[in-house]
């Protein structure tokens, strides 16, 4: 029999210990703490409550709730003295059927984690989609972990046991993510499509209109019609645009007149060597909301469009934010001839791409039509991971600036030119990053980087005499993010003045801060408080689409969170199955209530 929430609300905090018993390891303690929550309103509620009762306790506590844990291929499994569920979960990662090679290397492993932290490492083995890590995986996971400072380290070790803890009360409870599990699936799906020498590497990378980002897009494009959309193209920028009409419609017959739209969306391109989450998750939380429409055989008194967007990270040509640009009117036609790496010009490549020029304007929406837009995003960021919370409440985007630029001295013989005769462009740069770091740090909440530094053509024993590098500032503001940069090229020239050397700086992107619309944050956030989920409202220091859907309509963001520390922008970025489903249910909702607002 499955376990339900209103036998733990009935139960006495003893008797919620035994329901609960085998959630965390020998550590009943944690249950009956939990039980000062209740009534629990809902499976997501219960787990927070647990994940509290953990962070309220001591830290005598804490660490033995760490050292309950059985080592991964340790003497316990060689024994046979584990606990039923560690016996599934670590059978399930294969742990069990080591080669004696494998079982060494895990030994040592475990000897020098325990060595520098003191406690066992611990790894939620069943992993992000609940269905186990590789041995690979798990391997490159502790030798990686065991380089992280003893303070992190013990978080990251609590936060895999709440993990560990929320993969078996899910078995407890008899509950699959389904949702969450569709979503993750699609998302693993997509990343096989990858740029060339990437693939070879086993790495993520798909650009603007190469071959991989084609392939994207008709995939995306492919499961929106199998998730019954109304319509589906890919457009003249090469965003993935899917169409759920509004009550009222019949096929054949184009859209309801009548009735507005709902917006969302996020990118399915990807920086070099990035995460599988990034963007798409937002392209799937939304699709997998209209499948179930579509299923249920329900329409909404508004239209739902979902927008792939073809281009959001600039990383291909100077250009960014393509594809949620060309829907507000901004597209620079100069940005047709501008050349990747390769010489390619953006028009070439969108030729190969048979998309024609002469219908970019043709895509510009008119905002009277649309109510607003939402988007859903993984967080990039460690904030949501720390916290123990699976969504968070974005209340602004902070508005950024992006510069191109070169540095221009005189290449010389490494030996033979005396230190100060020398016109180094990289020490310029080098200098310039130094500056960058520290005046952004003035301001406590501005972030500046630079991401990019290239000596072409370099040699060990050559004084450079080019440098090549990005700038990427950042601010909460747009008073504050202008104010960084203006210091920061002032000293740029400064430093080139003194140096002998010149510069070149070609801005790339510039995008303002863009505030959720008080209206539109307040629907997100009835949404999540709905779930028993804790509500948690945080700034976005990176940059998205809906920063430019925000110049011309309402927007508002959910975030998701991330786990390995929230790392983004990496192979290692990930979530896991229960929070994306719970990132579909509070998008339901939204929708849900945005259709009841609607009717009356």
């Amino acid at each position: 029999m499955a376990l339900s929430l209103e036998q733990l609300n009935a139960a006495t905090p003893e008797q919620v210990a035994a329901l609960l018993d085998g959630t965390y390891e020998h550590s009943p303690w944690i249950a009956q703490r939990a039980a000062a929550a209740r009534p629990f309103r809902s499976l997501a509620h219960l787990k927070h409550a647990l994940v509290q009762a953990v962070s309220k306790a001591t830290d005598e506590e804490q660490l033995g709730l760490i050292r309950a844990h059985p080592e991964l291929a340790g003497k316990a499994m060689v024994s046979k003295t584990l606990t039923a569920e560690s016996t599934h979960e670590q059978g399930k990662a294969g742990l069990t059927a080591c080669t004696p090679e494998e079982f060494a290397k895990i030994q040592q492993l475990n000897a020098d984690y325990n060595a520098k932290f003191g406690f066992p490492f611990i790894l939620a083995v069943r992993g992000p989609r609940g269905t186990g890590l590789g041995k690979r995986e798990i391997i490159d996971t502790f030798e990686r972990r065991l380089h992280h400072p003893a303070d992190f380290e013990r978080g990251e070790a609590l936060r895999n046991i709440h993990r560990i803890a929320e993969i078996r009360l899910d078995d407890k409870f008899g509950f699959t993510p389904t949702l969450g599990n569709d979503v993750w699936d699609w998302q693993e799906q997509l990343s096989v499509h990858t740029d060339p020498g990437y693939a070879e590497k086993g790495q993520l990378t798909v650009t603007y209109l190469t071959e991989a980002h084609r392939a994207c897009a008709q995939q995306i494009a492919g499961w929106m019609r199998e998730a019954g959309f109304d319509s589906v193209e890919i457009d003249a920028v090469g965003n993935v645009v899917g169409r759920y009409e509004a009550e009222g419609f019949v096929p054949g017959t184009g859209a309801t007149p009548d009735a507005k739209t709902l917006l969302t969306g996020s990118h399915y391109d990807t920086v070099r060597n990035g995460g599988k989450y990034d963007g798409r998750l937002g392209i799937f939380v939304a699709l997998a909301c209209v499948r179930e429409l579509k299923r249920q055989n329900r329409r909404l008194p508004y239209a739902f469009e979902v927008v792939g967007f073809a281009e959001e990270e600039g990383q291909r040509y100077k250009a960014t934010f393509l594809g949620s640009g060309a829907l507000i009117g901004h597209f620079d036609a100069r940005w047709l001839d501008q050349k990747d790496a390769d010489g390619i010009t953006m028009r070439e490549a969108r030729a190969i791409a048979g998309l024609k020029d002469e219908d970019i304007p043709k895509l510009k929406r008119d905002p009277s039509r649309y109510l607003g837009f939402v988007e859903v995003h993984i967080e990039q960021g460690p904030v949501l991971n720390e916290l123990d919370l699976p969504l968070g409440i974005v209340t602004s985007i902070n508005g950024g600036v992006r510069y191109v630029g070169e540095v221009i001295g005189m290449a010389s013989h490494a030996g033979t030119t005396p230190m100060n005769r020398r016109r180094d462009a990289a020490a310029a740069v080098a200098e310039l990053i130094l500056f960058a770091e520290q005046r952004a740090a003035k301001d406590g909440d501005s972030v500046a980087t630079v991401g990019m530094l290239e000596v072409p053509s370099g040699s060990i024993n050559v004084v450079p005499g080019l440098c090549k590098f990005s700038l990427d500032m950042r601010a909460p503001n747009n008073p504050q993010r202008d104010a960084l940069a203006a210091d920061v090229i002032a000293e740029l020239g400064a430093i080139c003045e003194r140096r002998g050397v010149r510069f070149t700086l070609e801005e790339s992107m510039k995008a303002s801060a863009a505030p959720s619309a008080p209206e539109w944050q307040q629907r997100w956030e009835k949404a999540v408080d709905a779930l028993g989920v804790p509500l948690y409202r945080m700034p976005s220091g990176a940059g998205h689409d809906a920063m430019k859907l925000h110049e011309v309509m309402p927007q508002a963001m959910l975030f998701v969170r991330g786990i390995n520390s929230g790392i983004s922008h990496n192979p290692l970025e990930s979530s896991t199955n229960d929070d994306m489903q719970l990132a579909v249910e509070a998008f339901q909702l939204l929708l849900d209530n945005l259709a009841q607002e609607k009717a009356h």
